[in-house]
């Protein structure tokens, strides 16, 4: 097997059949197969994707999820079912083009000094607020981290076979697939690409979400956090010292009544605030802790199907 595509699905029922055929027409000289991952769709995605199966013009593996694991775990599942000398992850709503995942694939047969094409948006196509979101989060992550992420890199990408069986080795729970990208890695070149309209349907992710993506990156590639709160707790105790200090002269040395009920109230605000936000902080990496220490699988699939495709 040359090439497989990882394809994680969501809600996909309207993307799925014409995302074959594009996958047909661009592929078509190549020996390939097609990994659908259905993430917990609430729609008629499985039924679609069995249909597509049964026609048998393809080489399709189905992993049907029991629930709703994440596009992390489809991405992970995707991988371990790859039989291909190279993989490409790619979502189904045709927004990332089959002919820029050709392109990869080429790029890294005549290439041999590459391990990975990554694709970025080389001009964003979101509101601004997103825009400048995004903007902030890869300037504070690449601060924080000792990784680097390519600004705007995405999961649409092609690897050898080499890179991930190094991310298959790489089996925690809470996953952050930009950041095991950049720390397993391997020589990658990215290149621009312009995203397209989704064929059908409307994006699962809104700005919470990408949020809560973005909390979970920093959390599972950086301790750095942690370190910032011991300087704000040293500073903190440090201007406390200081503030007695300057209280004590006041009343021994000036004589100046000080009045203490706004002073308390404002310390205790202030200590009281710094206290919740360090605990909070550490409460994240001990949850993560909890969560891998308990060992659960990263995904569970209520089944997988396979079809090969029929010549003539």
């Amino acid at each position: 097997m040359k090439l497989s595509l990882v394809v994680p699905c969501y809600n996909e029922a309207e993307n799925v059949r014409l995302f074959t055929e594009k996958v047909r027409e661009h592929l078509a000289d190549l020996d390939y197969e097609i990994i659908f991952v259905n993430d917990g769709s609430k729609d008629d995605t499985i039924k679609e994707l069995k249909n597509i199966k049964n026609e048998k013009k393809e080489n399709i593996t189905i992993i049907n999820f029991s629930r709703n694991f994440g596009k992390e775990a489809g991405i992970y599942a995707g991988f371990q079912h790859a039989k291909g000398d190279y993989v490409t992850v790619i979502d189904a709503d045709l927004q990332q083009p089959l002919e820029v995942a050709r392109e990869m694939y080429d790029f890294l047969e005549g290439h041999e000094e590459y391990d990975a094409v990554a694709a970025y948006q080389d001009v964003r196509k979101e509101g601004r607020i997103i825009t400048a979101f995004k903007d902030a989060f890869y300037k504070i992550i690449n601060k924080l981290c000792d990784i680097e992420l390519y600004a705007n890199a995405s999961d649409f990408r092609c690897m050898r076979r080499t890179v991930v069986e190094a991310i298959l080795s790489m089996s925690e729970y809470h996953r952050f697939s930009k950041g095991i990208f950049a720390w397993v890695g391997f020589d990658t070149y990215y290149r621009p690409y312009e995203v397209q309209e989704r064929n059908a349907g409307t994006s699962s992710w809104s700005f919470w979400s990408l949020l809560k993506y973005a909390m979970e990156g920093v959390i599972s590639f950086s301790t750095k956090p942690l370190k910032v709160v011991i300087s704000a707790g040293v500073f903190t105790s440090v201007m406390a010292i200081l503030y007695m200090i300057v209280v004590i002269v006041q009343k021994l040395v000036f004589g100046i009544e000080i009045p203490g009920y706004p002073t308390i109230i404002v310390l205790i605000l202030l200590i009281g605030g710094i206290q919740l936000t360090v605990m909070g902080i550490i409460g994240e990496y001990l949850a993560k802790v909890h969560i891998e220490v308990k060992g659960r699988p990263i995904y569970i699939a209520k089944e997988v199907l396979h079809s090969t495709r029929e010549e003539g």
